[in-house]
Parts: C-alpha cells; sequence; structure tokens
C-alpha cells in the first residue's frame, strides 16, 4: 500500500456539494498529485454527497488505471446488504471505473448487524468489483466482530491518528494492526494545520537536525511506524511539495522515540469534526 495518498475530503464541498466549488482546482491538484507520484488516492460517497468521487473520476481518467491505488468508503446509513452493493455501484459509475483497491466500511452503524454487512463486502469482493475490504473508525472489539463476519481479511483501518491526537495507541488500535497484519491509514496527519507551525522545543530540534519543516517531521513520524500509512488533501502545488518532502527519508530511532513520548499536547479526546 503506499505509504502517503491523497484525500479528497472537501473536495466538491462538504457532506454536500457545494455549486459554488472551483471543480476545475480540485481535479487539478489530483492530477499534480498523480503526476507527482503519488498514486493513492482516497475518496468516500459521503463526500460532498458523492461529488468529491465525481471529480476524482475525472481527473483519473488520462492515466492507466492499473497505476493508481483508488480507495472509497461506504456510508454508516448504507450498511445494509443491498444498500452496500448499490452505494459501491453509484461509487464506480462516479469514478469512472470498474473497480476499488479498497473499500471501507465508513464507520460502524449499531443498527445495522455487521454480519450483514459484511456478506455484501464478501460478494463485491468475488465479484471482483473490489480487491480489498477495510474499516475506518472502528475500535479493536469492532475490527474483531467483523473479521468473524467474513472469509477475507480485513487489510486495513482509517482513523484519525497524529503527533497530538494518540487515541488509536491508547485504545490498542495501532497495536492490533501491527500484530495481526493489518494498515493502519492516519488522517489529519498534521490535526487541521496545528502542526505545520508547531513550535515547541522538541520540533524545533528535530527541524533544524533534518532540515525540515514541521509538517514534514510530522508526516515521517507516522510513516516511520510499522503498518502506518498516511494521506492528506494538497490544493496547492506549494502544499503538494511541501508533504513530498516528508517521505523517502528516515529519522533515527531515537528521535522518533522522543516524539512518541514526549511530544507535548498529546491527547485521546476526538472533536466533532465530520467522519473523513
Amino acid at each position: 500500500m503506499p505509504v502517503f495518498g491523497f484525500g479528497t475530503w472537501q473536495m466538491g464541498g462538504k457532506e454536500d456539494r457545494n455549486p459554488e466549488n472551483n471543480d476545475e482546482a480540485d481535479i487539478l491538484a489530483i492530477q499534480q498529485a498523480i503526476e507527482a507520484g503519488i498514486t493513492h488516492i482516497d475518496t468516500a460517497e459521503r463526500y460532498a454527497g458523492g461529488y468529491a468521487e465525481t471529480l476524482a473520476g475525472v481527473a483519473m481518467q488520462k492515466y492507466p488505471r492499473e497505476k493508481l491505488f483508488l480507495a472509497s468508503k461506504v456510508a454508516p446509513y448504507h450498511l445494509r446488504y443491498d444498500d452496500v452493493l448499490t452505494s459501491l455501484d453509484a461509487t464506480l459509475k462516479r469514478l469512472q471505473t470498474t473497480y476499488l483497491d479498497l473499500y471501507y466500511i465508513h464507520s460502524a452503524n449499531p443498527d445495522i448487524p455487521i454480519a450483514e454487512t459484511m456478506k455484501a463486502m464478501d460478494k463485491l469482493l468475488e465479484e471482483g468489483l473490489i480487491k480489498n475490504i477495510a474499516v475506518s473508525n472502528f475500535t479493536v472489539e469492532r475490527m474483531k466482530e467483523a473479521q468473524t463476519h467474513t472469509k477475507n481479511k480485513i487489510v486495513a483501518t482509517q482513523v484519525h491518528y497524529n503527533l497530538i491526537f494518540r487515541e488509536p495507541e491508547r485504545k490498542g488500535v495501532l497495536k492490533y494492526c501491527q500484530e495481526n497484519d493489518i494498515m493502519l491509514v492516519a488522517y489529519r496527519p498534521v490535526q487541521k494545520g496545528l502542526l505545520t507551525s508547531s513550535n515547541n522545543e522538541l520540533m524545533n530540534e528535530l527541524c533544524k537536525k533534518y532540515q525540515k519543516i514541521p509538517s514534514q517531521i510530522a508526516i515521517n513520524w507516522l510513516t516511520s511506524q510499522k503498518n502506518v500509512v498516511t494521506l492528506s488533501k494538497m490544493g496547492s502545488e506549494e502544499h503538494l511539495e511541501e508533504n513530498l518532502g516528508a517521505i523517502g527519508w528516515e529519522m533515527e530511532k531515537e528521535d522518533v522515540e522522543k516524539l512518541d513520548q514526549d511530544f507535548p499536547g498529546q491527547q485521546d479526546v476526538s472533536d466533532s469534526a465530520p467522519l473523513l
């Protein structure tokens, strides 16, 4: 799985399509990322009411499909068996593709039996419409339960995780993934911009040592960990170049451990932002 991906949250709008959105700019941003070597494109039917998928589909048409790693998510209100199948069909049409490399359950829905959802995911995989099954925003317990209802391996989970927000560590999600060969896909790697201007003694020390900026240290810390990859929306060439500067190099183990243990302001209480 690519170590760094392009996220499309807020492209085309937030939870509903924004008719005033600059579609051309979003399409260009995705294409610039692909041109720069980013092959992992992450989206969801819930983003802008599906319009983010439409924009990604337009952007990707000039590139060989087999060179891309395309992921999307089925919304929690579409987890009934037939609804999952219908959602995937609509997603594929919006993305102008015949299959997904990865299909997530966007979040759990306690009102719908997970067995029913996983049965649908198995059918999609068996038909070749998806290549891999994943979950998002699941606890360890929910991941274990979901796995009992599928004969196929759950290969990834997408969660909120960064230097500040440490819930996946403290709730055991990271450890479970590492011990069971599951990829943890971290969203909000720079905590909505807070880590782009982080100014504390430890961060300043590492920026100076590696000749990097705070966001690059923060992203590299994520990808330095076993079974962890990340993704970010990049709306400009400058932002893209900054993020690309976070990969392709390694921090010394002792510096990774310092960030693990000593980075200030760590928390494990999520905010009320929409699911990504």
